[in-house]
C-alpha cells in the first residue's frame, strides 16, 4: 500500500465521474448517497434536490467524499481510493451560480436537481494498492471449505 501525493488525489477525484458522500444527522447517524460530481478548484461540486442530502449540508455537519477506482497502467492492476473530509454547503450567490454553469455536472438520471452543492476540503487523503489475486484452496476459510479440506 502507498499513500498517494494531494496532487494524485485530485488527479484521481477528475478522473471519476461518481462518488460518495456521507453525511450525518443526530438521530439517524451517517447516510451515504452517490453524486455524479465535479472537481473546481480545489473544491468539489455536485448537483441535487431536495431531501435528506440537502438538509443535512444546510444543518452544518461536516461531510466526507469518497471516489474510488482501479487502473492497470504499470501491467499490475491497483486500486485506490481517495477520501475528502470537510464541510459542504449549497451555492445560493449568483455569481458563483452563474460560475457553476460552465461545469459539466451531469446527474445519472432526469430528476431534477436544482440545487448545487460545494465540499471545501479540511483534509484530502488517498491510498493506492496491488491487487491481490484470489486465494485458492481452503488456507483461511473459517468453516473449513469443501469437504476434504
Amino acid at each position: 500500500m502507498r499513500e498517494l501525493e494531494k496532487s494524485e488525489c485530485w488527479n484521481r477525484l477528475r478522473t471519476s465521474d461518481v462518488g460518495r458522500i456521507a453525511v450525518y444527522a443526530e438521530v439517524e447517524g451517517v447516510d451515504i448517497f452517490p453524486v455524479n460530481h465535479v472537481v473546481d478548484g480545489g473544491t468539489i461540486v455536485f448537483r441535487t434536490a431536495d431531501g435528506t442530502k440537502l438538509a443535512r449540508i444546510d444543518n452544518g455537519y461536516a461531510v466526507a467524499f469518497e471516489v474510488d477506482g482501479t487502473d492497470g497502467t504499470d501491467g499490475s492492476e491497483h486500486a485506490w481510493s481517495v477520501v475528502v473530509r470537510g464541510t459542504a454547503h449549497v451555492i445560493s450567490r449568483r455569481e458563483e451560480l452563474f460560475d457553476i454553469f460552465d461545469l459539466d455536472v451531469r446527474p445519472w438520471h432526469d430528476g431534477d436537481k436544482p440545487r448545487f452543492v460545494r465540499i471545501v476540503p479540511e483534509s484530502v487523503t488517498g491510498r493506492d494498492f496491488t491487487v491481490s489475486a484470489p486465494s485458492v484452496g481452503c488456507e483461511g476459510r473459517l468453516d473449513g471449505g469443501e469437504p476434504g479440506c
